[in-house]
């Protein structure tokens, strides 16, 4: 008898549910199909809906079923039974677009194309991974089937049916069974090893260059590199040859037109200089699809363990021992237990415990996206809020995070991210100054290449600017004090570090003068308080008073406060009086909270540097953590808030010559969520410079886009944006032009006809070029209320023709999946943002038209207004409006056989914006009419 025998009955037989009587549903725009024993068909709307509510079908992805169909989500344990979940049972930790098309391609089926072919490829679908349960190949059999009987308890769907599957394939007989759900105590623990040294001085010549590049590419199946390749290759080479001064950093500005091959054209010259010289090169990216890409290619060429290591901050990796809480929770009916279970399988197979990375199905937290649904998000899953515990932790061996930083130390190729690169070397710049140890987490690398240059301004604007909010102080109360209602996950400051101050009265006091000193910053429910949605404010605290007071000055200065659109601001001076008084009160706060933490820190910087011989590796890895968490706050964040609230307080209305400061509030829902005082950079390369770039002795900032043609010297821009113009010696730049014929493979289309403005008449253009295209289109929009009203517009229609419509901020999954349906669905559309410009790569077919609602201006708030006036006026707008079109263009042709159709729909749209574009595109204006009829013709040509 096996233990599934012991089930209750309606979980041991599913009410009587099996797979050949169940009915598959497949939704996709505006359109309905079922499939079941009797074949398949398409179903009105009407008839959808009752079959959803009746239940149990066979789905992909419930919650955006639900949503097609102007319905409520239902619960995970809903009767339903989404194939998605299935999926993430049986193929863990592998990649599956969250639709039916996604299966089907997963499993090698053809690509369903209609909605009944949908339906009839989900029970197709679900028939495979079940028998793939009754195979002998299965890993980790014995704790998948141990998993199963917990879901089934828990009353998952699929239990019943999984259970029956995997019994067919045999299981061992035994008494006694586990969960399955304590991974943490299943994964591989890691080890140390001994420092790596310093990186030698060894060459890196060009001759060498061009070879491994030839290399790589046979490695690929390819004959040899493009001489544009090469070329690009070659100059990279100059990064990685030894510096003949101090200061004297290597900088290259390097533009490789899309098509060259630039990844490798970089990783050749990184790769000769890490084995000839032992050190570790970090390539750095903006997006996180760029990320995984340069990280799927690295992998094929050094498949050796260790040698490539993918590198993010802490709060992108799961935290097992949040993780542990969180499951332990659920089993007490606390949460979402069949989500979490899933998740707990997914880290038990996963290559990094990653959250954001490439095997985590992004999909799986909003599959129910309804009540414990969330609590699966990876925002409860990670150490976003620096609570980790290090060695103290039940599960530091086994940590994903330590586990990566210290692989990250042995790497040749370190891939990360440009905010990672950062906030690091700024962190390790305050340190050096201050004469402190070498963080454990340090930037170790004197060589780094920042892919998606274009992006290097953006990224030091984020990380070298500081924002005094109320969110912000609300999170610096949470570490330090912990939670303080039922029901919240957290530790504390005496939680995580007591055991650590135990045996010293005066670092046990200035604890306790911290925790005591957190109590005037916002509680939970502040800006209920600050800005209540009825009734009078009644803020608590100094920094409660400071906030609410900063939205009277937003309200009072705002053109209609009533219109939280986008939300509220204002230039900081002139101050209101209140504004001023509550800024000396909430600084004096402030200024009692730094003082003890900066002595907890000093505490545990004279243990290191006193018990250096005796402390034991984990003990001191514990220390360095909790050093680091409070020198991040008492030595860079308060300092900054204090800063800041000064010059407020001084009500000093001179403007700095290096800062913009402004006040802000965020909105949603009709209602003020937060209130903000922010400081930025006006040139934030300059932070930048100092602390990432001067300190290295080689860089490169490569991009398909770093070249003005308007500009003086085209390279002038990227040298103003990327921190160049504040280095001493002058940068080396290398241009190198795209190998496509832009002339045969791409038209830009301005369309001259519409009313600006006017969502009716860009939603109907849309409509008619993305049928005129036959889909594999996208629309992009700058601003997500145009977008929305597009949508609503546009979706009916489309899907009468057969053109499923996705839509960035309308369908609950998040962009990077909607990207995934896109790419695999070649007659697919898709509307987004920002995000969808910068973050998709589509070659082929499936994107072959793109399509601008209007000209993307850099958005006239006062931070951009203050750079505007300080980077040149208009052609400086003109400046970052042409590199965005350029950017976007470059989206569209990814190989020499792809053809696609650049159109604008803004007619006042400035021929200068196009000048960005590559050689041989030609501008061509003309009426929506003729528009659709030149896209048309155009895809259509062989």
């Amino acid at each position: 008898m096996t233990e599934s025998s012991h089930l209750p009955a309606q979980e041991r037989d599913g009410a009587g549910v099996s797979l050949e009587t169940l009915a598959a549903l497949a939704c996709p725009p505006g359109a309905g199909a079922i499939a079941d024993g009797a074949g398949a068909r398409a179903v009105p709307r009407r008839e959808a809906v009752a079959l959803f509510e009746a239940g149990p079908l066979l789905l992909a992805h419930a919650s955006l079923t639900a949503r097609r169909l102007k319905l409520e989500p239902p619960p995970r344990s809903h009767r339903h039974l989404d194939v998605l979940e299935l999926w993430a049972f049986v193929r863990p930790a592998q990649f599956c677009a969250p639709s039916p098309s996604g299966l089907a391609l997963g499993l090698g089926l053809a690509e369903p194309r209609t909605p009944a072919d949908q339906a009839s490829v989900l029970r197709e679908a679900a028939g495979l991974l079940l028998r793939e349960l009754e195979g002998p190949a299965l890993a980790h059999r014995e704790e998948a089937y141990d998993l199963a009987l917990s879901l089934s308890r828990m009353g998952w769907p699929w239990g019943p049916l999984v259970l029956e599957a995997m019994e067919k394939g045999g299981v061992r007989q035994r008494r006694a069974r586990g969960s399955g759900l304590d991974v943490w105590n299943r994964l591989p623990e890691w080890e140390d090893e001994a420092p790596r040294g310093d990186p030698g001085s060894r060459p890196v010549d060009s001759e060498s260059v061009r070879i491994r590049l030839d290399h790589l590419l046979q490695s690929r199946g390819l004959d040899e590199a493009r001489p544009s390749q090469s070329d690009y290759a070659a100059e990279a080479a100059h990064v990685f040859a030894p510096r003949d001064e101090e200061g004297g950093v290597r900088l290259l500005l390097a533009e490789a037109g899309t098509g060259t091959g630039k990844t490798l054209g970089y990783l050749a010259p990184a790769s000769v200089y890490a084995e000839r010289n032992r050190g570790g090169v970090w390539v750095s990216t903006y997006t996180r699809a760029l990320q995984r890409q340069i990280a799927r290619e690295s992998a094929s060429l050094w498949p050796e363990k260790g040698r490539v290591v993918v590198r993010k901050g802490r709060e992108n990796y799961l935290c097992l021992l949040n993780l542990q809480e969180r499951v332990q929770a659920s089993q007490l009916g606390q949460g979402d237990g069949i989500g979490m279970a899933l998740v707990a399988w997914w880290a038990l197979h996963s290559v990094d415990g990653d959250m954001n990375g490439a095997d985590f199905p992004s999909w799986l937290p909003g599959l129910f996206a309804v009540g414990a649904g969330a609590q699966a998000s990876p925002a409860n899953l990670v150490d976003r809020r620096g609570e980790c515990i290090h060695s103290a932790c039940l599960h530091y061996r086994r940590c994903f995070i330590e586990r990566t930083v210290r692989a990250s130390r042995r790497a040749d190729i370190v891939i990360a991210n440009h905010a990672l690169v950062m906030s690091q070397a700024a962190f390790d710049r305050v340190r050096e100054q201050g004469g402190q140890r070498a963080d454990v987490e340090t930037l170790a690398t004197t060589r780094i290449v920042f892919d998606e240059g274009h992006h290097l301004f953006e990224a030091a604007d984020s990380a070298f600017s500081a924002r005094l909010s109320g969110q912000e102080t609300w999170e610096l109360r949470r570490w330090i004090r912990g939670p303080e209602t039922r029901g919240r996950r957290g530790r504390g400051l005496e939680q995580r570090l007591g055991e650590l101050f135990s045996d010293d009265e005066t670092a046990m006091r200035a604890m306790q003068q911290a925790i005591r000193a957190a109590g005037q910053l916002p509680a939970e429910g502040f800006a209920g308080r600050i800005a209540p949605p009825v009734g009078e404010a009644s803020p608590s605290g100094p920094l409660e008073q400071f906030f609410k007071a900063a939205l009277d000055q937003l309200r009072a200065r705002s053109p209609d406060p009533n219109d939280l659109e986008g939300g509220l601001e204002c230039a900081l001076h002139p101050a209101i009086a209140p504004l001023t008084d509550a800024a000396r009160a909430a600084a004096l706060a402030l200024a009692e909270l730094e003082g003890p933490l900066k002595a907890l820190a000093r505490h545990l910087e004279d243990r290191l540097d006193e018990e250096a011989d005796t402390l034991e590796p984990a003990a001191r890895a514990r220390m360095e953590g909790a050093l680091r968490g409070l020198e991040r706050r008492a030595r860079l964040m308060l300092p900054a808030w204090r800063n800041m609230l000064s010059r407020l307080s001084q009500d000093d209305e001179v403007p700095s010559e290096r800062f913009v400061d402004w006040l802000s509030a965020d909105a949603g829902f009709g209602r003020i969520l937060d209130v903000g005082l922010n400081r930025h950079w006006l040139d934030p390369t300059e932070p930048l410079s100092e602390a990432v770039i001067a300190p290295a002795h080689g860089v490169m900032v490569t991009s398909a886009t770093l070249t003005d043609p308007m500009q003086a010297e085209p390279f002038d821009l990227a040298r103003l944006r990327s921190g160049a113009v504040h280095i001493a010696a002058p940068a080396r730049t290398v241009q190198v032009p795209s190998p496509f014929d832009y002339a045969s493979q791409a038209r830009l289309i301005v369309v001259n006809d519409l009313v600006r403005g006017d969502v009716r008449q860009s939603a109907a253009a849309m409509r008619a070029l993305f049928m005129a295209s036959g889909g594999g289109a996208i629309g992009l929009f700058t601003a997500i209320r145009r977008l929305r009203a597009a949508y609503e517009r546009l979706a009916p229609d489309l899907a009468e023709a057969g053109l499923p419509l996705y839509a960035q901020h309308v369908d609950p999954i998040e962009v990077g999946s909607l990207i995934d349906i896109f790419r695999i669905e070649p007659d697919a559309c898709l509307l987004g943002t920002d995000a969808v410009r910068d973050g998709v790569d589509v070659p082929g077919r499936s994107l072959r038209l793109l399509v601008f609602d209007r000209v993307p201006w850099p958005r006239p708030d006062l931070l951009h207004k203050a750079r505007r006036e300080h980077f040149g006026g208009r052609a400086y707008d003109d400046a970052l409006a042409r590199a965005r079109i350029a950017q976007a263009f470059g989206r569209l042709i990814r190989r020499s056989e792809d053809r696609g159709v650049f159109v604008m729909l803004d007619a006042a749209a400035p021929t200068r914006l196009f000048a960005g574009l590559p050689e041989g595109v030609e501008i061509e204006r003309m009426g929506l009419a003729d528009a659709v009829e030149a896209v048309g013709a155009f895809l259509q040509r062989p």
